[in-house]
């Protein structure tokens, strides 16, 4: 199937990689279908991908395992709400955050409050707003990042 994108121009995408957000997401209800995007041509996954819209090529929202950047992530959700989304286990459940990456990289943040919940098995997901109240809308993690790759890295 062909999507076009902003970010990574027209591509070809296996329709099983396809996440259905039944509500949409915050801010684009009507937008409901959407796939996890990367660009890295040795095949790892990066730290940051793309949560980009099948509907609207504009749309694509970087995005983070909020794990990366806050070790100890343990967001309070009611059970009613992951209901829709099917039988989650520790092997099929995919925790997003999105990030935003303002012009001075060292202000880069993401929103641990409301995180993307996906089950990989049913590829449906939603968008919660966590009771938490501990966990910030914009969490700066520069800092982390950075020691996280200069240890990858061997420094």
């Amino acid at each position: 199937m062909g999507v076009k994108t902003k970010h990574f121009g027209e591509i070809d995408l296996d329709e099983s990689k396809i996440i259905h957000f039944e509500d949409g997401i915050l801010g684009f209800d009507d937008y409901k279908k959407y796939a996890i995007l990367y660009n890295n041509e040795e095949g790892e996954r990066p730290d940051i991908s793309w949560l980009q819209s099948i509907d609207e090529p504009a749309l694509a929202i970087p995005v983070i395992s909020p794990f990366l950047v806050m070790e100890e992530y343990n967001p309070e959700v009611e059970d009613e709400l992951l209901k829709p989304l099917g039988s989650m286990s520790g092997d099929n459940i995919i925790v997003l955050v999105s990030v935003t990456v303002p012009s001075d990289i060292t202000k880069l943040s993401a929103n641990m409050k409301a995180p993307f919940i996906i089950n990989a098995e049913t590829r449906k997901g939603i968008q919660i707003v966590v009771e938490n109240a501990d966990y910030e809308i914009k969490y700066h993690f520069y800092e982390k990042l950075a020691a996280i790759k200069a240890a990858k890295e061997g420094r």
